[in-house]
Protein backbone atom coordinates (compact mmCIF):
# COMPACT_ATOMS: atom_id res chain seq x y z
CA UNK A 1 0.00 0.00 0.00
CA UNK A 2 2.67 2.50 -1.07
CA UNK A 3 2.10 3.82 -4.70
CA UNK A 4 -0.37 6.18 -4.46
CA UNK A 5 -1.67 7.53 -8.02
CA UNK A 6 0.58 9.98 -10.26
CA UNK A 7 -2.01 11.14 -11.92
CA UNK A 8 -5.52 12.07 -12.04
CA UNK A 9 -6.27 11.26 -15.55
CA UNK A 10 -5.01 8.23 -15.34
CA UNK A 11 -7.75 7.45 -12.96
CA UNK A 12 -10.90 8.19 -15.14
CA UNK A 13 -12.62 5.38 -14.73
CA UNK A 14 -13.17 6.36 -10.97
CA UNK A 15 -16.68 7.08 -10.06
CA UNK A 16 -18.05 8.61 -7.32
CA UNK A 17 -19.89 6.68 -5.11
CA UNK A 18 -22.18 6.66 -1.21
CA UNK A 19 -21.32 3.36 0.48
CA UNK A 20 -25.10 2.73 1.48
CA UNK A 21 -25.75 -0.44 3.77
CA UNK A 22 -27.77 -2.61 2.35
CA UNK A 23 -31.57 -2.31 2.96
CA UNK A 24 -32.82 -3.84 6.47
CA UNK A 25 -28.88 -3.84 8.11
CA UNK A 26 -27.88 -1.90 10.48
CA UNK A 27 -24.58 -0.45 9.61
CA UNK A 28 -22.00 0.57 12.28
CA UNK A 29 -20.20 3.83 12.12
CA UNK A 30 -16.91 3.81 10.77
CA UNK A 31 -14.17 4.82 12.89
CA UNK A 32 -10.23 5.97 12.04
CA UNK A 33 -8.83 2.62 12.34
CA UNK A 34 -11.31 1.43 9.63
CA UNK A 35 -9.82 4.21 7.21
CA UNK A 36 -7.41 2.24 5.69
CA UNK A 37 -3.52 3.65 6.20
CA UNK A 38 -1.01 2.97 3.50
CA UNK A 39 2.54 3.34 4.53
CA UNK A 40 2.20 6.75 3.48
CA UNK A 41 0.12 7.46 5.77
CA UNK A 42 1.21 9.94 8.59
CA UNK A 43 1.45 7.76 11.62
CA UNK A 44 -0.71 8.90 14.96
CA UNK A 45 0.86 9.69 18.06
CA UNK A 46 -1.94 9.29 20.46
CA UNK A 47 -1.60 9.91 24.21
CA UNK A 48 -2.66 6.73 25.27
CA UNK A 49 -0.68 7.21 28.59
CA UNK A 50 -2.83 9.98 29.38
CA UNK A 51 -6.04 8.08 28.52
CA UNK A 52 -4.64 5.18 31.11
CA UNK A 53 -4.36 7.72 34.18
CA UNK A 54 -7.35 9.48 33.48
CA UNK A 55 -9.79 6.50 32.24
CA UNK A 56 -13.12 8.08 34.15
CA UNK A 57 -11.96 11.48 32.64
CA UNK A 58 -12.33 10.14 29.09
CA UNK A 59 -15.50 7.51 29.61
CA UNK A 60 -17.57 10.91 30.71
CA UNK A 61 -16.18 12.73 28.17
CA UNK A 62 -17.66 10.22 25.41
CA UNK A 63 -20.88 9.57 27.58
CA UNK A 64 -21.30 13.54 27.29
CA UNK A 65 -20.85 13.66 23.63
CA UNK A 66 -22.74 11.13 22.49
CA UNK A 67 -20.23 8.48 21.70
CA UNK A 68 -21.80 5.46 23.89
CA UNK A 69 -19.85 3.12 21.87
CA UNK A 70 -16.76 4.50 22.75
CA UNK A 71 -17.20 5.02 26.54
CA UNK A 72 -15.93 1.39 27.57
CA UNK A 73 -12.56 2.23 25.33
CA UNK A 74 -10.48 3.40 28.23
CA UNK A 75 -11.58 0.05 30.12
CA UNK A 76 -10.41 -1.77 27.82
CA UNK A 77 -7.27 -0.24 27.46
CA UNK A 78 -6.37 -0.55 30.74
CA UNK A 79 -7.17 -4.20 30.30
CA UNK A 80 -5.22 -4.25 27.32
CA UNK A 81 -2.03 -2.39 29.03
CA UNK A 82 -2.64 -4.73 31.96
CA UNK A 83 -2.09 -7.72 29.31
CA UNK A 84 1.08 -6.06 27.89
CA UNK A 85 2.64 -5.31 30.87
CA UNK A 86 1.96 -9.19 31.32
CA UNK A 87 3.59 -10.18 28.64
CA UNK A 88 6.32 -8.06 28.66
CA UNK A 89 7.06 -9.42 31.94
CA UNK A 90 6.90 -13.10 30.50
CA UNK A 91 9.17 -11.99 27.82
CA UNK A 92 11.95 -10.63 29.90
CA UNK A 93 12.29 -13.81 31.96
CA UNK A 94 12.22 -15.94 28.36
CA UNK A 95 14.80 -13.93 26.79
CA UNK A 96 17.15 -14.09 30.02
CA UNK A 97 16.56 -17.84 29.77
CA UNK A 98 17.26 -17.46 26.06
CA UNK A 99 20.31 -15.34 26.18
CA UNK A 100 21.93 -17.75 29.05
CA UNK A 101 21.64 -20.70 26.43
CA UNK A 102 22.75 -19.05 23.62
CA UNK A 103 25.99 -17.49 25.93
CA UNK A 104 26.61 -21.53 26.99
CA UNK A 105 26.49 -22.75 22.63
CA UNK A 106 28.42 -19.50 22.06
CA UNK A 107 31.35 -20.18 24.18
CA UNK A 108 31.33 -23.27 26.93
CA UNK A 109 34.67 -23.00 27.67
CA UNK A 110 34.33 -19.30 29.34
CA UNK A 111 31.10 -20.03 30.68
CA UNK A 112 32.26 -22.37 32.81
CA UNK A 113 32.41 -20.40 35.74
CA UNK A 114 29.52 -18.77 35.38
CA UNK A 115 26.59 -19.38 38.57
CA UNK A 116 24.05 -18.19 36.66
CA UNK A 117 24.72 -21.62 34.13
CA UNK A 118 24.96 -23.71 36.70
CA UNK A 119 21.56 -25.54 36.07
CA UNK A 120 22.53 -26.17 32.45
CA UNK A 121 25.79 -27.11 32.69
CA UNK A 122 25.04 -30.81 33.25
CA UNK A 123 23.11 -30.79 29.81
CA UNK A 124 23.48 -31.85 26.99
CA UNK A 125 24.23 -29.65 23.69
CA UNK A 126 21.10 -31.42 22.44
CA UNK A 127 19.33 -30.65 24.99
CA UNK A 128 20.56 -27.16 25.63
CA UNK A 129 19.73 -26.75 21.72
CA UNK A 130 16.40 -27.91 22.08
CA UNK A 131 15.42 -26.01 25.00
CA UNK A 132 16.84 -22.71 23.35
CA UNK A 133 14.81 -23.53 20.06
CA UNK A 134 11.07 -23.94 22.66
CA UNK A 135 12.16 -20.56 24.21
CA UNK A 136 13.03 -18.95 20.53
CA UNK A 137 9.16 -20.17 19.66
CA UNK A 138 7.48 -18.88 23.04
CA UNK A 139 8.74 -15.49 22.29
CA UNK A 140 7.71 -15.28 19.22
CA UNK A 141 4.47 -15.67 20.13
CA UNK A 142 4.26 -13.27 23.36
CA UNK A 143 5.91 -10.48 21.02
CA UNK A 144 3.08 -11.06 18.58
CA UNK A 145 0.26 -11.29 21.41
CA UNK A 146 2.70 -7.97 22.22
CA UNK A 147 2.43 -6.17 18.94
CA UNK A 148 -1.48 -6.97 18.83
CA UNK A 149 -2.25 -5.36 22.18
CA UNK A 150 -0.37 -2.18 21.58
CA UNK A 151 -2.16 -2.31 17.99
CA UNK A 152 -5.56 -2.67 19.11
CA UNK A 153 -5.18 -0.33 21.66
CA UNK A 154 -4.03 2.44 19.43
CA UNK A 155 -7.11 1.25 17.54
CA UNK A 156 -9.65 2.25 20.89
CA UNK A 157 -7.68 5.13 21.66
CA UNK A 158 -7.93 7.00 17.99
CA UNK A 159 -11.61 6.27 18.01
CA UNK A 160 -11.87 8.70 21.15
CA UNK A 161 -13.13 11.98 20.73
CA UNK A 162 -10.88 15.10 22.03
CA UNK A 163 -11.43 15.70 25.75
CA UNK A 164 -14.22 18.85 26.04
CA UNK A 165 -13.09 22.74 26.89
CA UNK A 166 -14.38 23.71 30.33
CA UNK A 167 -15.92 26.55 28.07
CA UNK A 168 -18.50 24.18 26.54
CA UNK A 169 -21.72 23.96 28.09
CA UNK A 170 -22.55 20.40 29.50
CA UNK A 171 -25.69 18.19 27.59
CA UNK A 172 -27.83 19.50 24.42
CA UNK A 173 -28.73 23.24 25.31
CA UNK A 174 -26.32 25.68 23.70
CA UNK A 175 -25.75 28.76 25.54
CA UNK A 176 -26.28 32.31 23.84
CA UNK A 177 -23.28 34.62 23.70
CA UNK A 178 -24.40 37.58 21.87
CA UNK A 179 -26.13 38.87 18.81
CA UNK A 180 -25.18 40.67 15.68
CA UNK A 181 -27.23 43.57 14.36
CA UNK A 182 -30.70 44.35 15.02
CA UNK A 183 -34.12 42.24 15.33
CA UNK A 184 -35.72 42.95 11.76
CA UNK A 185 -39.77 43.71 12.34
CA UNK A 186 -41.59 40.79 11.02
CA UNK A 187 -44.74 42.08 8.81
CA UNK A 188 -47.40 40.43 9.77
CA UNK A 189 -49.20 41.44 6.38
CA UNK A 190 -46.75 39.57 4.43
CA UNK A 191 -46.88 36.24 6.77
CA UNK A 192 -46.56 33.46 4.26
CA UNK A 193 -43.99 30.99 4.19
CA UNK A 194 -44.27 30.50 1.08
CA UNK A 195 -43.58 34.27 -0.02
CA UNK A 196 -40.64 34.80 2.89
CA UNK A 197 -39.30 31.70 1.94
CA UNK A 198 -35.73 31.94 -0.25
CA UNK A 199 -37.31 28.94 -2.01
CA UNK A 200 -40.18 30.89 -4.07
CA UNK A 201 -38.23 34.44 -3.75
CA UNK A 202 -35.65 32.85 -5.88
CA UNK A 203 -38.07 31.19 -8.10
CA UNK A 204 -39.84 34.02 -8.67
CA UNK A 205 -36.95 36.46 -9.36
CA UNK A 206 -35.46 33.43 -11.94
CA UNK A 207 -32.75 32.85 -9.82
CA UNK A 208 -32.41 29.17 -8.88
CA UNK A 209 -33.19 26.02 -10.99
CA UNK A 210 -33.81 22.85 -8.64
CA UNK A 211 -35.92 20.94 -11.21
CA UNK A 212 -33.23 21.00 -13.75
CA UNK A 213 -30.46 20.37 -10.87
CA UNK A 214 -32.54 17.36 -9.75
CA UNK A 215 -32.71 15.97 -13.64
CA UNK A 216 -29.41 16.20 -13.81
CA UNK A 217 -28.03 15.16 -10.42
CA UNK A 218 -30.66 14.16 -7.84
CA UNK A 219 -32.65 15.93 -4.91
CA UNK A 220 -29.99 18.08 -2.74
CA UNK A 221 -28.24 19.71 -5.97
CA UNK A 222 -29.06 23.14 -7.52
CA UNK A 223 -28.02 25.59 -10.39
CA UNK A 224 -27.71 29.28 -9.46
CA UNK A 225 -28.81 31.47 -11.91
CA UNK A 226 -28.02 34.78 -13.19
CA UNK A 227 -27.57 37.41 -10.20
CA UNK A 228 -27.10 34.46 -7.63
CA UNK A 229 -24.55 32.92 -9.50
CA UNK A 230 -22.87 36.80 -9.50
CA UNK A 231 -23.92 37.45 -5.80
CA UNK A 232 -22.11 33.61 -5.08
CA UNK A 233 -18.65 35.19 -6.81
CA UNK A 234 -19.40 38.39 -4.56
CA UNK A 235 -19.62 36.67 -1.53
CA UNK A 236 -16.90 34.94 -2.34
CA UNK A 237 -14.51 37.99 -2.90
CA UNK A 238 -15.76 40.06 -0.04
CA UNK A 239 -14.95 37.20 2.85
CA UNK A 240 -11.64 36.87 1.08
CA UNK A 241 -10.61 40.38 1.29
CA UNK A 242 -12.02 40.22 5.16
CA UNK A 243 -10.04 37.56 6.38
CA UNK A 244 -6.93 38.81 4.12
CA UNK A 245 -7.10 41.97 5.72
CA UNK A 246 -6.48 40.14 9.25
CA UNK A 247 -3.57 38.78 7.81
CA UNK A 248 -5.29 35.30 6.41
CA UNK A 249 -3.01 33.79 3.46
CA UNK A 250 -5.30 32.58 1.14
CA UNK A 251 -4.56 29.01 -0.71
CA UNK A 252 -6.40 27.14 -3.68
CA UNK A 253 -6.54 23.84 -1.93
CA UNK A 254 -7.77 20.27 -3.79
CA UNK A 255 -11.39 19.22 -3.01
CA UNK A 256 -10.27 15.16 -3.26
CA UNK A 257 -8.45 13.65 -0.34
CA UNK A 258 -7.33 10.31 0.76
CA UNK A 259 -9.47 8.90 3.24
CA UNK A 260 -7.10 8.41 5.70
CA UNK A 261 -6.21 12.31 6.15
CA UNK A 262 -10.14 12.94 6.17
CA UNK A 263 -10.25 10.61 9.05
CA UNK A 264 -7.09 11.74 11.13
CA UNK A 265 -8.89 15.49 11.06
CA UNK A 266 -12.45 13.96 12.95
CA UNK A 267 -14.40 13.16 9.52
CA UNK A 268 -15.59 9.33 9.44
CA UNK A 269 -17.27 8.07 6.68
CA UNK A 270 -20.22 7.38 8.57
CA UNK A 271 -21.60 9.56 11.57
CA UNK A 272 -22.88 7.82 15.44
CA UNK A 273 -26.09 6.84 13.95
CA UNK A 274 -24.94 5.47 10.98
CA UNK A 275 -25.51 7.81 8.49
CA UNK A 276 -23.30 8.31 5.72
CA UNK A 277 -21.00 11.44 5.74
CA UNK A 278 -18.22 11.43 3.04
CA UNK A 279 -18.34 10.92 -0.94
CA UNK A 280 -16.12 7.95 -1.26
CA UNK A 281 -13.92 7.65 -5.19
CA UNK A 282 -14.65 4.19 -5.90
CA UNK A 283 -11.57 2.33 -7.29
CA UNK A 284 -11.02 -0.21 -9.81
CA UNK A 285 -10.12 -3.76 -8.45
CA UNK A 286 -6.59 -3.47 -9.67
CA UNK A 287 -6.33 -0.48 -7.65
CA UNK A 288 -7.21 -1.88 -4.82
CA UNK A 289 -5.13 -5.03 -5.39
CA UNK A 290 -2.20 -2.50 -5.70
CA UNK A 291 -2.80 -0.61 -2.35
CA UNK A 292 -3.49 2.65 -3.85
CA UNK A 293 -4.91 4.74 -1.08
CA UNK A 294 -9.03 5.40 -1.08
CA UNK A 295 -9.97 8.83 -1.63
CA UNK A 296 -13.19 10.81 -0.76
CA UNK A 297 -14.50 14.29 -1.92
CA UNK A 298 -13.56 17.09 1.04
CA UNK A 299 -16.37 17.97 3.28
CA UNK A 300 -14.82 20.94 4.08
CA UNK A 301 -11.32 22.90 2.96
CA UNK A 302 -10.24 22.14 7.15
CA UNK A 303 -9.33 18.58 5.84
CA UNK A 304 -6.88 19.73 2.58
CA UNK A 305 -5.40 22.66 4.28
CA UNK A 306 -4.90 20.32 7.82
CA UNK A 307 -3.18 18.00 5.25
CA UNK A 308 -1.09 20.71 4.34
CA UNK A 309 1.27 20.00 7.20
CA UNK A 310 0.88 16.70 7.88
CA UNK A 311 4.58 14.68 8.39
CA UNK A 312 5.91 17.86 9.30
CA UNK A 313 7.51 19.96 11.52
CA UNK A 314 6.32 23.51 11.55
CA UNK A 315 9.05 26.33 13.34
CA UNK A 316 7.16 27.60 16.85
CA UNK A 317 8.48 31.02 15.02
CA UNK A 318 5.94 30.98 12.54
CA UNK A 319 3.30 30.12 14.83
CA UNK A 320 0.56 30.66 14.30
CA UNK A 321 -0.03 29.93 10.49
CA UNK A 322 -3.38 31.47 9.46
CA UNK A 323 -4.81 30.40 6.28
CA UNK A 324 -8.07 30.94 4.41
CA UNK A 325 -8.94 29.20 1.03
CA UNK A 326 -12.05 28.92 -0.89
CA UNK A 327 -13.30 25.15 -1.84
CA UNK A 328 -16.35 23.02 -3.15
CA UNK A 329 -17.49 21.35 -0.37
CA UNK A 330 -19.38 17.57 -0.53
CA UNK A 331 -21.76 16.23 1.94
CA UNK A 332 -23.51 13.11 1.59
CA UNK A 333 -25.65 13.51 4.68
CA UNK A 334 -28.00 16.12 3.22
CA UNK A 335 -30.82 15.13 5.60
CA UNK A 336 -34.80 13.58 4.89
CA UNK A 337 -36.91 16.05 3.04
CA UNK A 338 -38.51 18.40 5.02
CA UNK A 339 -38.68 22.45 5.92
CA UNK A 340 -35.63 23.11 7.26
CA UNK A 341 -33.77 20.91 4.44
CA UNK A 342 -36.00 22.84 0.95
CA UNK A 343 -34.01 24.96 -1.19
CA UNK A 344 -30.51 25.95 -0.50
CA UNK A 345 -30.35 25.41 3.35
CA UNK A 346 -29.03 21.91 3.47
CA UNK A 347 -27.36 20.82 0.10
CA UNK A 348 -24.88 18.08 -1.18
CA UNK A 349 -22.62 20.41 -2.40
CA UNK A 350 -21.89 23.97 -2.02
CA UNK A 351 -18.74 27.05 -1.83
CA UNK A 352 -17.06 27.64 1.37
CA UNK A 353 -14.71 29.78 2.56
CA UNK A 354 -12.74 28.18 5.24
CA UNK A 355 -9.85 29.88 7.99
CA UNK A 356 -7.86 27.38 9.51
CA UNK A 357 -4.93 28.43 11.96
CA UNK A 358 -2.00 26.39 13.53
CA UNK A 359 -1.39 27.97 16.87
CA UNK A 360 1.22 27.08 19.60
CA UNK A 361 -0.22 24.58 22.04
CA UNK A 362 -0.68 26.72 24.47
CA UNK A 363 -4.26 27.76 25.24
CA UNK A 364 -4.06 31.78 26.18
CA UNK A 365 -2.41 31.58 22.49
CA UNK A 366 -4.59 29.56 20.95
CA UNK A 367 -7.86 31.64 22.28
CA UNK A 368 -6.39 34.54 20.79
CA UNK A 369 -6.37 33.39 17.21
CA UNK A 370 -9.62 31.77 18.30
CA UNK A 371 -11.13 35.08 19.00
CA UNK A 372 -10.05 36.47 15.70
CA UNK A 373 -11.75 34.04 13.59
CA UNK A 374 -14.62 34.97 16.09
CA UNK A 375 -14.12 38.27 15.08
CA UNK A 376 -13.99 37.80 11.45
CA UNK A 377 -16.90 36.21 11.27
CA UNK A 378 -18.98 38.84 13.32
CA UNK A 379 -17.38 41.31 10.76
CA UNK A 380 -18.72 39.72 7.93
CA UNK A 381 -21.96 38.80 9.05
CA UNK A 382 -22.15 42.32 10.69
CA UNK A 383 -21.64 43.91 7.44
CA UNK A 384 -24.37 41.83 5.12
CA UNK A 385 -26.94 43.35 7.83
CA UNK A 386 -28.07 39.77 8.82
CA UNK A 387 -29.94 39.37 12.09
CA UNK A 388 -27.63 36.82 14.19
CA UNK A 389 -27.33 34.93 17.37
CA UNK A 390 -23.85 33.53 18.50
CA UNK A 391 -24.34 30.58 20.70
CA UNK A 392 -21.22 28.50 22.86
CA UNK A 393 -22.71 24.89 21.40
CA UNK A 394 -22.83 22.11 24.23
CA UNK A 395 -21.33 18.86 24.52
CA UNK A 396 -23.99 17.24 22.44
CA UNK A 397 -23.18 18.98 19.44
CA UNK A 398 -19.49 18.55 19.24
CA UNK A 399 -17.68 16.38 16.62
CA UNK A 400 -14.71 14.04 17.41
CA UNK A 401 -11.76 16.91 16.74
CA UNK A 402 -13.66 19.85 18.74
CA UNK A 403 -13.00 20.99 22.03
CA UNK A 404 -15.27 23.92 22.26
CA UNK A 405 -17.11 24.82 19.00
CA UNK A 406 -19.41 28.20 18.95
CA UNK A 407 -21.92 28.62 16.21
CA UNK A 408 -23.66 31.97 14.44
CA UNK A 409 -27.12 31.70 13.49
CA UNK A 410 -29.00 33.81 11.29
CA UNK A 411 -32.69 34.55 11.51
CA UNK A 412 -35.19 33.34 8.64
CA UNK A 413 -38.50 34.52 8.09
CA UNK A 414 -39.34 31.37 7.03
CA UNK A 415 -38.44 29.21 9.34
CA UNK A 416 -39.81 31.06 11.94
CA UNK A 417 -43.50 31.00 10.25
CA UNK A 418 -42.85 27.57 10.39
CA UNK A 419 -43.04 27.19 13.71
CA UNK A 420 -45.64 30.17 14.24
CA UNK A 421 -48.28 27.53 12.04
CA UNK A 422 -47.22 25.32 14.92
CA UNK A 423 -45.51 22.67 13.40
CA UNK A 424 -43.09 22.27 16.07
CA UNK A 425 -41.39 19.24 13.99
CA UNK A 426 -40.68 21.32 11.25
CA UNK A 427 -38.33 24.16 12.95
CA UNK A 428 -37.14 23.24 16.69
CA UNK A 429 -34.75 26.47 16.14
CA UNK A 430 -37.95 29.37 16.09
CA UNK A 431 -36.76 30.75 12.46
CA UNK A 432 -32.63 30.56 13.54
CA UNK A 433 -30.71 28.54 11.47
CA UNK A 434 -26.79 27.74 11.03
CA UNK A 435 -24.42 30.38 9.05
CA UNK A 436 -20.91 29.86 10.63
CA UNK A 437 -19.37 27.36 12.82
CA UNK A 438 -15.55 27.81 14.34
CA UNK A 439 -13.80 24.63 16.47
CA UNK A 440 -10.89 24.38 18.63
CA UNK A 441 -9.17 21.44 18.09
CA UNK A 442 -6.19 21.51 20.67
CA UNK A 443 -3.51 18.76 19.47
CA UNK A 444 -6.35 16.42 18.03
CA UNK A 445 -5.60 16.50 14.49
CA UNK A 446 -1.82 17.34 14.71
CA UNK A 447 -1.00 14.06 16.88
CA UNK A 448 -3.28 11.87 14.06
CA UNK A 449 -1.39 13.83 11.32
CA UNK A 450 2.34 13.94 12.70
CA UNK A 451 2.49 17.75 13.16
CA UNK A 452 4.92 18.75 14.98
CA UNK A 453 6.87 21.67 16.77
CA UNK A 454 9.64 22.21 19.03
CA UNK A 455 9.20 24.08 22.13
CA UNK A 456 12.05 24.83 24.45
CA UNK A 457 13.84 22.16 22.59
CA UNK A 458 11.11 19.63 23.40
CA UNK A 459 9.07 18.31 20.86
CA UNK A 460 5.28 18.61 20.71
CA UNK A 461 1.96 19.16 18.66
CA UNK A 462 0.72 22.42 17.70
CA UNK A 463 -2.88 23.34 18.26
CA UNK A 464 -5.48 23.66 15.24
CA UNK A 465 -8.90 25.40 15.00
CA UNK A 466 -10.77 26.38 12.50
CA UNK A 467 -13.88 28.98 10.95
CA UNK A 468 -16.40 29.44 8.24
CA UNK A 469 -15.74 32.74 7.23
CA UNK A 470 -18.87 32.23 4.89
CA UNK A 471 -20.67 29.53 3.07
CA UNK A 472 -22.39 30.78 -0.04
CA UNK A 473 -26.26 28.76 -0.36
CA UNK A 474 -27.11 29.73 3.41
CA UNK A 475 -25.71 32.98 3.34
CA UNK A 476 -27.68 33.59 0.10
CA UNK A 477 -30.84 32.13 1.53
CA UNK A 478 -30.81 34.39 4.42
CA UNK A 479 -29.92 37.20 2.05
CA UNK A 480 -33.04 36.61 0.30
CA UNK A 481 -35.40 36.41 2.73
CA UNK A 482 -34.26 39.25 4.53
CA UNK A 483 -33.30 41.95 2.35
CA UNK A 484 -36.83 40.93 0.23
CA UNK A 485 -39.43 43.75 -0.28
CA UNK A 486 -42.63 42.35 -1.58
CA UNK A 487 -44.02 45.25 -2.90
CA UNK A 488 -41.06 46.36 -5.27
CA UNK A 489 -40.32 42.64 -6.05
CA UNK A 490 -37.18 42.71 -5.48
CA UNK A 491 -34.10 41.97 -2.84
CA UNK A 492 -31.51 44.55 -1.29
CA UNK A 493 -27.50 43.87 -2.13
CA UNK A 494 -25.69 44.56 1.33
CA UNK A 495 -23.35 48.19 0.38
CA UNK A 496 -20.10 45.66 0.84
CA UNK A 497 -21.44 43.17 -1.85
CA UNK A 498 -21.94 46.37 -4.42
CA UNK A 499 -18.88 46.61 -6.01
CA UNK A 500 -18.84 42.83 -7.33
CA UNK A 501 -22.17 43.56 -8.41
CA UNK A 502 -21.22 46.05 -10.85
CA UNK A 503 -23.04 48.59 -8.22
CA UNK A 504 -26.36 47.64 -8.16
CA UNK A 505 -28.42 48.12 -4.99
CA UNK A 506 -30.90 45.81 -5.75
CA UNK A 507 -31.40 42.84 -7.81
CA UNK A 508 -34.97 41.89 -9.02
CA UNK A 509 -37.87 42.31 -11.26
CA UNK A 510 -37.41 45.93 -10.79
CA UNK A 511 -40.63 48.37 -12.15
CA UNK A 512 -42.43 45.34 -13.11
CA UNK A 513 -45.37 44.66 -10.81
CA UNK A 514 -46.47 40.91 -10.53
CA UNK A 515 -50.26 40.02 -10.65
CA UNK A 516 -51.75 37.77 -8.37
CA UNK A 517 -51.75 34.65 -11.11
CA UNK A 518 -47.79 35.31 -11.25
CA UNK A 519 -47.23 35.32 -7.71
CA UNK A 520 -49.65 32.02 -7.57
CA UNK A 521 -47.80 30.36 -10.23
CA UNK A 522 -44.51 31.04 -9.60
CA UNK A 523 -45.17 29.60 -5.87
CA UNK A 524 -45.98 26.07 -7.59
CA UNK A 525 -43.61 25.97 -9.61
CA UNK A 526 -40.96 26.34 -6.88
CA UNK A 527 -42.98 23.97 -4.62
CA UNK A 528 -42.56 21.20 -7.31
CA UNK A 529 -39.16 22.35 -7.85
CA UNK A 530 -38.20 20.55 -4.19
Amino acid sequence: MNRPPTCLHCHLRLRLRVLKPRRGLATPARTFADSRRPSIAPKPIIDIKHMRQNPELYELTCLERNYKGQAKNPAKILELHSKWQHLQKQGRSLRERSNLLRKLLANPATSSGDDELQDVREMSRDQVQSEARDLKGQLSSIERGEAEAVAEMEALALEMPNLTSENTPRGEEAVRLSYINEAPPFDEAHDSPSWRSHVHIGSELGLFDFSGAATTSGWGWYYLLGEAAQLEQALIQYALSVATKHGWTQVSPPTMVYSHIGAACGFQPRDQHGEQQVYTVAQSQSDAQRGVPEMCLAGTSEISLAGMKANTTIDVEDLPLKRVAVSRCYRAEAGARGADTKGLYRVHEFTKVEMFAWTAPDETLAEDTYEEVLDIQTEILQSLGLYCRVLEMPTADLGASATRKVDIEAWFPSRQQNNKNGDKNKNKNNGWGELTSASMCSDYQTRRLSTRTRVDGKITFPWTLNGTALAVPRVIAALLENGWDEETGTVAIPEVLQPWMDGKERIGRIGRPRSAREVTFQGKDASEQI
